[in-house]
């Protein structure tokens, strides 16, 4: 994978795709520009560059149609805030008028592109419409982690159209940080994996059985492990399809001499709520009808016990229902024990990174990375499709 700084950019226009996929209030306010803030690296080296800088990101899902509430517009006003100079905007990504306002750029300025999702070929990966893209540049580069494992025109359509093409600096540090955590991690190495689903970490949990040393479950995907050894967690969340998955999990663990440590005790509550009765009991004493919403206290001290003497540390997932405030212990007590650690820590993205920042850890985790799907993909054991279509 070729790295920008490989590429003489001097002058040249320089297409960036970022990920500037933010949470907006509903009067448009951006409520979180951590995303924005990643990319500063890049831009301010392709500045010092003297290149013309033609950044490309998506907003939600609009399906191929133009939504003013998914417009951005926004980015383009705090970027410019952020940088303390104006980086101009382009009400679409492709089409005559924007061949113009890129064709005006001079060395060092900025142009923002409209939401790529505006077009369903984006999506798509339609060859025409990254063809189109292509035209803009003379050099492209993916700077967008978050969005590397999806096979879309801006991610793995342009490179095959593109004179030059390289990562930046967020998709190296993101590969190399994965690198460093999995495949060539300082021993032992612990994974944490929460969530609710052991479907949506399958992949994940296999590939992981072949590096680690240890592998902590919470979250509501441990009930699921919890009855396919026997234990009843009553009305908790279960995927029955996955019990003899989940128990053949559990079994190659113990064949391979990896520790596998499952809640003892759990908190639970009679309904999902905020306002819920609560009580802690030991793993086969739920209540009838009652569901485990968090990792008990005994668990919680257990699971820090075994992150005490990791060496890195990889955590994906939450260990129960953090959003509310009942439910967030198990989750605080981890991710506390995690700061603790003198390991090389990272976490995946999405709700991990939430729950990071929620337990006030964030400053303390070596590494928090910018994408959930893209990091699960990688824990996987799959190649990004965007870092692929750059070799």
């Amino acid at each position: 994978m070729k790295s920008v700084r490989d590429i003489n950019v001097a002058s040249k226009r320089v297409f960036v795709r970022v990920d500037y996929n933010v949470p907006m209030d509903d009067n448009l306010n951006i409520t979180d520009d951590n995303r924005i803030f990643q990319t500063l690296d890049l831009i301010r080296y392709l500045l010092e560059q003297k290149a013309k800088i033609i950044l490309a990101s998506h907003m939600g899902r609009p399906k191929g149609k133009r939504d003013p509430k998914l417009s951005l517009a926004p980015i383009c006003n705090r970027l410019s805030l952020i940088l303390k100079k104006q980086v101009l905007f382009a009400d679409d990504c492709i089409g005559e008028a924007v061949i113009n306002r890129v064709n005006q750029l001079q060395d060092g300025q900025i142009l923002l592109l409209e939401n790529l999702r505006f077009h369903k070929a984006e999506e798509e990966n339609d060859e025409t419409f990254s063809n189109k893209l292509a035209d803009l540049c003379d050099v492209y580069v993916n700077d967008a982690f978050a969005v590397s494992h999806r096979d879309q025109a801006s991610i793995t359509g342009i490179p095959k159209f593109a004179k030059e093409s390289g990562a930046g600096f967020l998709l190296e540090k993101e590969v190399q940080s994965y690198y460093n955590s999995i495949e060539n991690p300082k021993k032992p190495l612990v994974a944490i994996i929460g969530g609710a689903k052991v479907s949506s970490k399958l992949e994940a949990l296999e590939n992981l059985l072949n590096f680690v040393d240890k592998l902590i479950i919470g979250g509501a995907m441990a009930n699921t492990f919890l009855k396919s050894q026997g234990i009843d967690t009553k009305g908790s969340m279960i995927e029955e399809d996955f019990l003899l998955t989940a128990a053949g999990i559990v079994k190659k663990a113990k064949e391979k001499g990896v520790e596998f440590l499952l809640p003892m005790d759990l908190i639970c509550a009679d309904r999902f709520d905020k306002d819920a009765q609560v009580k802690v009991g030991l793993v086969d004493q739920i209540p009838d009808k009652w569901m485990a919403l968090d990792i008990g206290p005994q668990t919680a001290l257990k699971y820090a016990g075994a992150i005490k003497d990791a060496g890195t540390i990889v955590w994906n997932g939450p260990m129960g229902v953090f959003e509310i405030q009942q439910f967030m212990s198990g989750t605080k007590v981890v991710a506390d024990a995690i700061a603790a650690s003198s390991a090389f820590s990272i976490v995946g993205g999405g709700d991990t990174g939430l729950a990071a920042k929620k337990c006030n850890v964030a400053d303390k985790i070596s590494y928090i990375s910018t994408g959930g799907g893209a990091f699960l993909h990688l824990m996987e054991g799959k190649k990004l499709p965007g870092v692929v279509a750059l070799e």
